[in-house]
């Protein structure tokens, strides 16, 4: 039998969340940010997708070159998969997905995590098809931004570009192996066999980078006017940092070590994070490992990291003797014209995490003009996402979609002309500018959870398609907000378990259906999403901690849902049995589904998942 105490330490139940103490409502940001992230999807689109304007594209990519490449993500208001930033966005998300997996999972968005993830990886993998080969990129921006199409419409070349030895790209590579490291951590108690496989191409592309150096915009000229690389030295160490942390080898750890000094990790202080500068990520989690006491003979070097990790938290506190990070008079971290959100969402996320190490470690932040709790660096974290989501100057959400004012005109080809299917008809190259681009009307698709690259360094902001720096969303700037708007909804808002409150009033039950207790037919009225969120041993034997969402699809509202569990041995919470053997109802207070709307239920076992069904329904 299993013991009390793990049970007490599992128990959870159906979550419904609210917001509580914080101006924003974090949560249904996370949604949106979700949304967006499966509007930038190239390949063949799943037939579950939510982002119904948007079709299938790209599906010949690779063809030419005789290698499949279908699939991975748009970077931004394009239509070229550039490998650099949307490595860096695979690592973002799989960051968020490791250190904030309780916040994921309490908002019941692992599952979309680790899809968004996947989307990524299942292209990485595609893109390194031998030992020493990494194809960096699909499409030329110079010839794509020539034209204004749908990605379903694109007429422009869609040349692929890859790295060999003869040809290398370190920082490529090296960010590619970071994703796959990072990746691998995200999946390995939900897909251990998948996990697996993304580590072994993370090894063997770190290889691959150390071994044949080189800047991948040298050896891919046409990427270096849109994401030119300022060395490699940084995702050395980073993918280095990351493959430790995955395999626990200290080979990587020496390596972050031995190249402290020469690749520049100890000696580059730094205030800004981002897809082409990793030094203060790595110095965070390398200074992760000093803290948890696992430095052993490299105490002295971890030491010299986490000085420069904490030189970047003191820059972004405005305590550190006067180098610190630029503001706008709003107080939205600003450091450079084009597309500034995506270093003021990074280095939120940054900073939010690492508060978490120091609060794990009871560490506080030493900065020159004093000393700080863990809790200020998260303070500064939800300063930057509720300027964001509107605390600012202008009371505008810059992320598409959340609350009542927000960015129309964004500079985004796909957001900016009719879905394919609303008008099948191809649109020209030209067309596009002439007919989509240059309308004074709003996008007609609303690109739901896009940050935009938000206002100047005076917090002007013009709602303009041609304002490209201001108006283009891109993946950068939207990654880092998963995790950092699901730990902010935990902290600042908290989690309410419905009903705990008090009791709330009673549901009016709605008139009987007549068939209401027939055999429920295929094409039920809910979908049934299950997740393994946790596994431990006792003694020899282990143990699956599942997580079923309940989501009604049906359009309509559903009352007095009852399920059938089968093979199910052990506890179950979020759900009422019922006098039928193996049936069970919904709490009293949730009877009522309204449609679109979800619920979550938890069940401890041993072996397979319990098989779940609908066994009647009003």
């Amino acid at each position: 039998m299993m013991p009390r105490g793990y049970l007490l330490a599992l128990v959870a139940a159906v979550l419904c969340f609210e917001a509580a103490a914080g101006d924003f409502n974090y949560g249904d940001a996370v949604d949106l940010s979700f949304l967006y992230l499966e509007a930038q999807r190239s390949g063949k689109l799943p037939a579950d997708r939510r982002v119904k304007w948007r079709g299938d594209s790209g599906l010949k990519d690779g063809l030419a070159q005789g290698v499949n490449l279908v699939g991975g993500y748009y970077d931004a208001g394009d239509n070229v998969k550039f490998g650099l930033p949307m490595a860096f966005v695979t690592t973002i998300l799989s960051w968020g997905a490791i250190d904030f997996k309780k916040e994921i999972t309490d908002l019941n968005h692992m599952d979309n995590a680790l899809k968004a993830i996947k989307w990524g990886t299942d292209y990485l993998i595609k893109a390194h098809p031998e030992r020493n080969v990494l194809w960096a990129q699909v499409g030329d921006g110079a010839s794509d931004h020539f034209c204004w199409q749908r990605p379903e419409d694109m007429s422009t070349p869609r040349t692929a570009y890859k790295l060999d030895e003869s040809h290398p790209g370190s920082d490529l590579a090296g960010e590619t192996a970071a994703a796959l490291a990072a990746a691998s951590i995200a999946f390995k108690s939900y897909n251990s066999s998948y996990s697996d496989l993304l580590l072994v191409h993370a090894k063997e592309l770190f290889t691959f980078a150390d071994t044949f150096r080189g800047l991948y915009d040298d050896s891919i000229p046409c990427a270096a006017d849109f994401y030119s690389s300022s060395g490699y030295w940084d995702e050395l160490l980073w993918a280095a940092a990351w493959l430790f942390r995955a395999t626990g080898d200290e080979y990587y750890l020496k390596y972050t070590v031995d190249k402290a000094v020469s690749f520049g990790g100890t000696g580059w202080a730094m205030k800004e994070f981002s897809w082409d500068n990793k030094y203060a990520g790595v110095q965070v989690l390398l200074t992760k490992v000093l803290l948890e006491g696992r430095a052993a003979a490299y105490e002295s070097t971890l030491k010299q990291y986490q000085a420069k990790a904490d030189y970047f938290a003191c820059a972004c506190l405005q305590k550190n003797d006067g180098f610190n990070i630029n503001k706008t008079p709003g107080g939205l971290m600003y450091v450079r014209e084009w597309n500034n959100m995506q270093y003021a969402s990074a280095a939120a996320f940054l900073m939010a995490v690492y508060s978490v190490y120091l609060s794990d470690a009871n560490a506080k932040l030493t900065c020159p003009d004093g000393v700080f709790e863990p809790k200020e660096l998260l303070n500064f974290a939800q300063s930057q996402a509720d300027y964001i989501l509107g605390k600012n100057p202008n009371s505008i959400s810059y992320l598409i979609g959340y609350g009542s004012k927000f960015p129309q005109k964004l500079h985004h080809r796909g957001s900016s002309i009719d879905s394919i299917f609303t008008d099948p008809s191809p649109i020209g190259c030209v067309q596009g500018f002439d007919f989509w681009y240059h309308r004074p009307q709003g996008n007609p698709n609303v690109l739901h959870g896009a940050l935009v690259g938000g206002p100047d360094k005076n917090d002007r902001f013009d709602d303009d398609r041609s304002e490209y720096e201001q108006t283009e969303p891109t993946l950068t700037a939207c990654a880092p907000l998963l995790g950092l708007f699901s730990k902010l909804q935990s902290s600042v808002n908290g989690y309410r378990i419905p009903g705990s409150r008090g009791n709330p009033p009673p549901v009016k039950p709605e008139k009987e259906s007549p068939n209401a207790n027939a055999p429920v037919p295929v094409g039920a009225p809910v979908e049934f999403i299950h997740t393994i969120t946790s596994t431990w041993m006792v003694s020899k034997d282990s143990y699956y901690r599942h997580q079923v969402k309940i989501k009604n699809t049906s359009g309509k509202p559903i009352s007095d849902l009852k399920l059938r569990l089968e093979n199910l041995s052990g506890p179950v919470w979020g759900l009422s049995p019922t006098q039928q053997k193996g049936i069970y109802e919904l709490p009293p207070w949730l009877r009522l589904l309204q449609p679109g709307s979800e619920c979550v239920f938890i069940y401890i076992q041993e072996g397979p998942q319990a098989k779940v069904t609908v066994s009647s329904y009003h």
